[in-house]
């Protein structure tokens, strides 16, 4: 089922390589929440371990941060944002990059 939002209605989207290009479009505002390598595995890790079990810090090693380099690489998703957070302590997001209008 498909509800209808407003067209005034905030729609807020939250995932991984969010801005290739074939989707980079669909988005009025960009925000990177940016964390070292190793918080993200252990983030990631402690969050699938329900479906993961033991192979939860592998699957993000081995496999999600190898794409995100490679999204990072080709992409280049930091030229594309408006807004960077960094979010090493989770109960304590800084901003580092204000935001700006891109052309």
């Amino acid at each position: 089922m498909v509800t209808p939002a407003a067209p005034d209605a905030v729609l807020i989207v939250d995932g991984v390589f969010a801005f290739r290009p074939e989707i980079d479009e669909h988005w009025d505002f960009r925000i990177w929440l940016d964390v070292s390598p190793e918080t993200s595995i252990r983030r990631g890790a402690d969050r699938d371990q329900d479906w993961a079990g033991s192979q939860a810090e592998a699957v993000h090693r081995d496999r999600y941060l190898p794409a995100e380099r490679l999204y990072i690489a080709e992409v280049d998703p930091l030229r594309l944002v408006d807004l960077v957070i960094d979010n090493t302590l989770f109960d304590k997001p800084q901003i580092t990059q204000a935001p700006h209008h891109r052309g």
